[in-house]
């Protein structure tokens, strides 16, 4: 594409992102953003010292839930496996599955402290490692079970 052609695309678009429309506001940035909040509510569980520095006044624990809840459960609530469900079990379910994989992550972040030596930089990269880890192994989970969707 020449450039005076690209400088023309919107910056999502130059970036790779997809464009802002309320479907991809819905189902690909808020998922986004709950993978952040994810990630940093697992630095915040095994190490919340190091979010304290950041954020003295205020703790931002819940924010974090709150966010990873509403990502994780707007990408639940958009994939195919659910897509034939009423909108009521679709909220349901996507609740569901968000609330136990957010939860369940905090109760093994703080199995996970207990066990790791209070090393701030072991622990953070404990709580960043495993918290990519059950990303993708939620990723992997969800796009198997949607590959069983007949079109």
């Amino acid at each position: 594409m020449p450039a005076s052609e690209e400088k023309k695309l919107p910056i999502t678009c130059r970036l790779g992102l997809k464009p802002l429309t309320f479907q991809n506001v819905l189902f690909y940035y808020a998922p986004i953003q709950g993978v952040v909040s994810y990630t940093s509510l697992s630095v915040n569980v095994m190490n919340p010292s190091l979010v304290l520095r950041l954020f003295p006044r205020r703790d931002i624990t819940n924010i974090l839930l709150v966010n990873s809840l509403v990502g994780s459960g707007l990408y639940l609530y958009n994939r195919p496996h659910l897509s034939t469900l009423a909108k009521k079990e679709r909220v349901l379910y996507s609740a569901f599955g968000a609330i136990t994989f957010s939860l369940g992550s905090v109760l093994i972040w703080a199995i996970l402290r207990s066990v790791v030596p209070e090393n701030v930089p072991l622990c953070t990269i404990c709580g960043v490692g495993s918290g990519l880890a059950m990303i993708k192994l939620g990723r992997g989970y969800v796009d198997h079970v949607d590959s069983l969707v007949k079109p």
